[in-house]
């Protein structure tokens, strides 16, 4: 559409009604394929709290926490405080950070499967290395491989899968990478509790098993279609419509082809997307894409994932009594996911990011409430850290071990916590951001949203069994007053973008109370400001 007028999306006007197509088998079997690349999050996610369990790993690596966990410590919140150790799980996430960044550019000019392939390719090297590492230096460069290929995976997944979903199941499809985040945090757990007992050297095949996801993901990449909006930003507009009409099951796409083209032609213009992105119009995708990453790692739940087992431990629990309990916090995540799956194209994303803890209040008491009427309760994963809290303040003192009554209720607490996670700002966290940004600063704004992720997810791996042994239970008060606070932003500046096309998001941000005060009214006639942009 050359010479047309464009908004700050690239698209003229609205056309959803005018869509056409059904749900196809290609297009569900893509996402399905695409969605594995979360698997390799979860399972590191998951697998990294076993091994820093393991007295195998410990006394090789880390000896000064192995002599702490073999005699009695002065403070069961201390006893695996370590900064060595924290730097093994931490430095994965500060190496994804960086390489965010660097495969925002690649996303963009060489298309969505050759992230998803180079992050599978890196991923499956780290393995390797920190499999067979002989010291600590050679453990360390296989997590930074790791984070590479994480850095890849989480930056292209969620942008292919909401650029192939059709825009009334876009939400469930996308939540398909969270769905594989948590399968691959449950089957690491497993993993963990299985080979914990081959100790000295289990901890080897745990982390080896880390190349088997990442395979499955190199090779899907590999046979996977390319998106028919990266086809056309690229100039192979021919290909992207055959795509389209494939996973659309209809050659009647015109409509959505258009907003494609529209879209297409403003990003093509657009040579410096992360100066764009900091324009006015973009403010508003801007602020999700920085406070949605950060509420969701500020939840507390990956200090949860990442040091359940050493958590459970410093709680008294045993050895197989830590893995398994923290095998079952996965099982609930990954269950709890689905649920999301199921209601997130029919009652929304901010029914879900406000009400999902509440839900578990429900199912609790057996009340049946209206969806309308979540707003008014408080949010239970508040509730339930206050309560872990508590617990742990009355009960759990620097020198003596929870009792096994109380031992239980923490766990079953702690359930409840990860479940209202698992469906609401778990795979929110990730899809929202991932379907709000325009075409031309969409492979940046991931970028962004990444990065922010594994920032906050580094700050938190590197200084939690710091600050639990500082705080002590304190810490479980300082994540609850982050979703009060998270709770509160969603209800006054996220508007809901349920069965949005993706193209045509901007409008959403138009009709706000708020963001329409921050992004520009652009009138269909004028021409100059698609121009404008073009010079920029």
């Amino acid at each position: 559409m050359a010479g047309g007028s464009f908004g700050p999306s690239g698209v003229s006007k609205e056309r959803a009604g005018q869509y056409q197509g059904r749900v196809t088998a290609y297009v569900v079997i893509s996402c399905i394929v695409a969605a594995t690349g979360g698997s390799i999050f979860g399972y590191d996610i998951g697998i990294s709290g076993g091994v820093t369990s393991s007295n195998g790993f410990l006394q090789k690596f880390f000896p000064v926490v192995y002599q702490n966990e073999m005699h009695a410590h002065e403070n069961n919140y201390c006893k695996y405080n370590n900064q060595g150790l924290a730097a093994f799980t931490s430095s994965l996430y500060l190496a994804g950070l960086v390489a965010s960044l660097v495969a925002s550019p690649i996303t963009r000019k060489y298309g969505r499967r050759a992230s998803i392939i180079c992050g599978g390719l890196s991923f499956i090297i780290g393995a390797t290395l920190d499999a067979s590492a002989i010291n600590l230096a050679m453990l360390i460069l296989g997590r930074i491989m790791l984070g590479v290929g994480i850095g890849f995976g989480n930056q292209a997944v969620p942008l292919y899968l909401s650029e192939m979903a059709p825009s009334h199941l876009r939400g469930a499809l996308n939540m398909m990478f969270q769905l594989a985040t948590t399968l691959g945090i449950f089957t690491a757990n497993m993993i963990n509790y299985g080979t914990e007992k081959l100790n000295p050297w289990g901890w080897r095949l745990s982390l080896g098993l880390a190349a088997a996801p990442a395979l499955v993901m190199t090779i899907g990449g590999i046979f996977l279609p390319e998106t028919p909006n990266s086809l056309i930003e690229r100039g192979l507009t021919e290909k992207g419509k055959e795509v389209l009409e494939k996973i659309r099951g209809t050659e009647n796409v015109q409509a959505e082809l258009q907003d494609i083209v529209d879209a297409s032609e403003l990003a093509n213009s657009i040579k410096h997307p992360f100066r764009n992105i900091l324009e006015r119009r973009n403010r508003p995708q801007l602020v999700m894409a920085i406070f949605m990453p950060t509420f969701q790692i500020l939840t507390g739940i990956n200090s949860i994932l990442f040091y359940a087992p050493v958590l459970f431990k410093s709680l008294g629990f045993g050895g197989h009594a830590a893995l398994y309990s923290s095998a079952l916090t996965g099982a609930v995540l990954a269950s709890s996911t689905v649920v999301s799956i199921m209601t997130v194209d029919k009652w929304g994303r901010r029914v879900l990011l406000i009400g999902g803890g509440i839900q578990m209040i429900i199912c609790q008491v057996n009340v049946q409430l209206h969806v309308s009427d979540t707003y008014a309760y408080p949010d239970v994963e508040c509730s339930i850290l206050v309560i872990v809290a508590i617990i742990l303040g009355l009960k759990f003192s620097s020198d003596k071990g929870l009792s096994k009554s109380f031992s239980i209720l923490v766990v079953v607490v702690i359930c409840l916590f990860v479940a209202a996670f698992g469906w609401s700002w778990g795979p929110l966290g990730w899809t929202v951001p991932s379907e709000i940004f325009p075409l031309e600063t969409r492979s940046a704004g991931q970028s962004i949203t990444v990065a922010v992720n594994l920032l906050f997810t580094f700050a938190i791996g590197q200084s939690f069994l710091s600050l639990l042994c500082a705080f002590k239970f304190g810490i479980f008060l300082f994540f609850a007053g982050w979703i009060t606070v998270m709770t509160i932003f969603v209800y006054i500046f996220l508007p809901e973008t349920k069965g949005v096309p993706i193209e045509e998001m901007i409008f959403v941000w138009r009709k706000h109370w708020f963001w329409r005060t921050v992004v520009p009214e652009i009138p269909e006639a004028d021409e100059s400001y698609g121009t404008t942009l073009r010079n920029e």
